[in-house]
């Protein structure tokens, strides 16, 4: 009998769940689990949950102290629903200041330690501005590990590389929104799914020239883009498109392989070359914009929530 293709899907890559919901990890037993601020609330406003936000709030030392008690709470539930990776998002509202990002870094990490989580087990999630890949570089170099998020280019994928981060997660269904919306009328089906090329090519060249941060393709649309992936290092998976997976016991065939690797490496990457590379890319500058953008919004509706709670 042939397997379902969540199944087949997790012999070469490993699965992540993109989620906060721990019904639906208990459910899909992915390796890892990823948040980010959207999840955090959409987490935060489960109904079983509001005594305990009120007590969180209550005990915190102001907004941004409690903010950080919420998603460390979530995180340490998650952690003992998997056995991997658990990445817990710096504030988005921190994306362009380097020193920010690395104080609520060691906030969130102490925080893991005092609840018996232990850092190996936590990827701080940051976004993948000039500031936060610096961030990112001086956390690595201290032994926490890092997640940068909201990548859409190859001159990101490129710097982190450079920084050494852990792992990256290159977004996929928000490149193919911005190509949708840019030229209607074009044919994105299948191989020519514009985010799908884009992990593609940097899965190729992080394999072709030894570098061992991971790639974790993100941000899906359809189940389509996930198959196109298949054989990725990891892809971060939301519910409703697992549960597609593992309806479906159709044939799963591998789409990337490590195999045929290189040794050499090209040029690291300067602020200025990144920052040309960035203003040169309409697409990556305006989705990393509005990544922020939209994360902060809903940041702000759970910070809000949580000082209504303190009351």
């Amino acid at each position: 009998m042939t397997q379902d293709k969540l199944t087949q899907l997790k012999a070469m890559t490993t699965v992540v769940a993109d989620t906060g919901d721990l019904d639906a990890i208990a459910r899909f037993q992915p390796t890892d689990a990823t948040t980010n601020p959207s999840l955090i609330l959409q987490a935060a406003q489960q109904e079983g949950r509001r005594a305990r936000l009120a007590e969180l709030a209550r005990h915190s030392t102001d907004i941004d102290d409690a903010m950080d008690a919420v998603a460390v709470e979530i995180g340490s539930e998650i952690s003992a629903l998997v056995p991997g990776y658990v990445s817990t998002e710096v504030s988005a509202r921190l994306s362009f200041d380097t020193q920010a990002t690395l104080a609520r870094a060691h906030s969130l990490i102490d925080r893991y330690e005092r609840r018996g989580v232990g850092r190996e087990r936590i990827l701080i999630k940051v976004a993948s501005t000039w500031e936060g890949i610096r961030a990112a570089k001086q956390l690595e170099r201290e032994g926490i590990r890092t997640n940068l998020t909201l990548l859409f280019s190859f001159a990101q994928a490129q710097a982190c590389a450079d920084a050494g981060v852990t792992l990256i997660s290159p977004f996929v269904g928000r490149i193919l929104d911005w190509h949708k919306a840019h030229e209607p009328e074009a044919d994105f089906s299948g191989a020519n799914d514009p985010g799908v090329r884009s992990v593609r090519a940097i899965y190729e060249h992080y394999k072709g020239h030894g570098y061992k941060t991971v790639v974790m393709g993100a941000s899906f649309r359809n189940a389509g883009e996930i198959e196109a992936l298949a054989g990725c290092d990891r892809l971060t998976i939301s519910p409703k498109l697992l549960a597609e997976l593992s309806e479906d016991n159709g044939p799963l065939p591998r789409c990337l392989s490590a195999e045929d690797a290189e040794s050499a490496r090209p040029e690291m990457l300067d602020e200025g070359d990144f920052r040309w590379a960035m203003n040169e890319d309409a697409m990556a500058t305006e989705k990393l914009a509005e990544g922020i953008r939209k994360f902060m919004a809903d940041q702000r509706k759970l910070e809000t929530l949580l000082a209504e709670l303190r009351k």
